[in-house]
């Protein structure tokens, strides 16, 4: 588990063999969970002053691969007992969104981010969304995505400086939100298998 609070900006090293090298102050052990842009990945191997996490397909098939190089986000994952802070993130990357727009404003930052439309049912006005492993606020769902205010701070301090309209980023949406969708999905579909049972046996009379 992670909070979307980024530890360091990791420079790459190299990206081969599905293996991710990265250079880092942090030092993490074999084995260890780290999330990288937002995605969850295991340490392989432990370097001079870097380390390599290994990319399954799965991992390759959902995030945004082309930002693999320069700089990228890092956390680790959170220990028992730490302050908890941001919201719940499981660096379980949902689907990859757009960045459409970019929008000055006079204390912040305001960026349009659009995803599948599948994905929208998860963003909630003023619930939490991660992009790229940062732990944002919603505000303001729109038709095709979210926009989100970026402060000053968070603007210098992680990739959020760098994207431009057509940068695609690492959508994870909100825990919580999922898992109610989940639950009221298998509801509705228990009360229709139900009724086909019941149906089946008033057609037996």
């Amino acid at each position: 588990m992670f909070t979307g609070l980024i530890r360091e900006m990791a420079e790459v090293v190299s990206y081969e063999n599905n293996v991710l090298t990265l250079k880092a102050s942090y030092r993490p052990n074999i084995g260890d969970s780290i999330a990288v842009n937002g995605a969850c990945l295991t340490v392989v191997k432990l370097g001079e002053g870097t380390f390599s996490v290994e990319l399954a397909d799965e991992t390759r098939k959902v995030i945004a691969m082309e930002n693999l190089k320069g700089r990228v986000h890092i956390e680790p994952a959170m220990q028992m007992g730490e302050r908890f802070e941001g919201h719940i993130v499981q660096g379980h990357v949902d689907t990859v969104g757009t960045v459409t727009r970019i929008q000055k404003r006079t204390n912040g930052t305001d960026f349009f981010i659009t995803i599948p439309g599948e994905f929208l049912q998860y963003v909630i006005p003023k619930g939490s969304v991660t992009v790229d492993g940062v732990s944002l606020t919603v505000n303001e769902v729109t038709d095709d995505g979210f926009r989100l205010t970026i402060i000053p701070h968070t603007l210098k301090e992680t990739l959020f400086g760098n994207y431009r309209i057509g940068t695609r980023v690492n959508v994870e949406t909100d825990l919580f939100a999922r898992y109610v969708a989940n639950i009221l999905e298998k509801r509705e579909t228990a009360k229709r298998s139900g009724w086909d049972t019941i149906e089946r046996i008033q057609a037996l009379y």
